[in-house]
């Protein structure tokens, strides 16, 4: 069983542009999150999946320069995207990671994708309740469960946000939800804004610009230094159109 993360990454974000390649803390966001998905045991194959806009092109290059694989597809049918890259790999299960979440855990990624392996699920995330804080999600699918949304999906959210015709249609699909013991989801540690940026840098210089923390430590310091989550506490979370 080939297990493949997609790691989707764009330059044109609405609300920061060019977020993935902004530097944190000496390397580039994308850098960090490609780094520590590299951790991740449960994982077969790592390949970033982007536009094949030409602002994009830069996506590419730093891709090449951290010597990990890409597929270009539709900027807007991100759905597409996925499904294309998942058949280029011959890949039997998918892991969707979003490259705006540099303290992406691995332990917790192979927490997700072991929950799905066990429970046999179509689908399986640790944000369908979410207990985590935002910025550590993991969707782990089938490829027939793509393959299933590719085909069915026709609402313009469906395509551009990838998973949501799998969780909207339980009746459809085994899902599987993958929570924490405790609830720590009024943390934001995700990059949309430049308060978030600022936070995620301060997270980073803690532990001395290294990427090899886990959750937990993050936990702990925010615990211990609360300033720190009041940096972008304010920030309005997007949400899906047309759900």
């Amino acid at each position: 069983m080939n297990t493949v993360a997609i790691l989707q990454a764009r330059m044109g974000s609405t609300r920061l542009p060019g977020k993935v390649l902004m530097d944190l803390g000496g390397e580039t966001v994308l850098a960090r999150v490609v780094r520590r998905l590299r951790r991740a045991k449960l994982i077969d194959e790592l390949v970033v999946a982007t536009s094949d806009s030409r602002i994009d092109d830069a996506i590419v290059r730093e891709c090449h320069r951290l010597d990990v694989p890409t597929f270009r597809g539709s900027e807007g049918d991100v759905l597409d995207r996925y499904y294309q890259a998942a058949r280029l790999c011959t890949a039997d299960t998918v892991v969707r990671i979003t490259s705006d979440c540099p303290v992406i855990d691995p332990q917790l990624v192979d927490e997700t994708i072991r929950a799905f392996q066990q429970q046999h699920a179509d689908y399986a995330s640790n944000a369908l309740s979410r207990t985590y804080p935002r910025g550590l999600d993991t969707e782990v699918l089938t490829t027939v469960a793509l393959e299933r949304a590719w085909n069915d999906a026709h609402k313009p959210y469906e395509r551009e946000h990838v998973t949501p015709y799998l969780y909207e249609h339980p009746e459809l699909f085994r899902l599987v939800s993958q929570c924490g013991q405790i609830d720590y989801s009024q943390y934001r540690w995700t990059l949309d804004t430049p308060q978030d940026l600022e936070l995620l840098r301060a997270i980073y210089a803690r532990f001395s610009n290294q990427d090899n923390f886990g959750w937990g430590e993050v936990i702990q310091l925010v615990e211990r230094e609360p300033e720190l989550a009041e940096l972008n506490s304010g920030v309005i979370q997007k949400t899906l159109q047309g759900a």
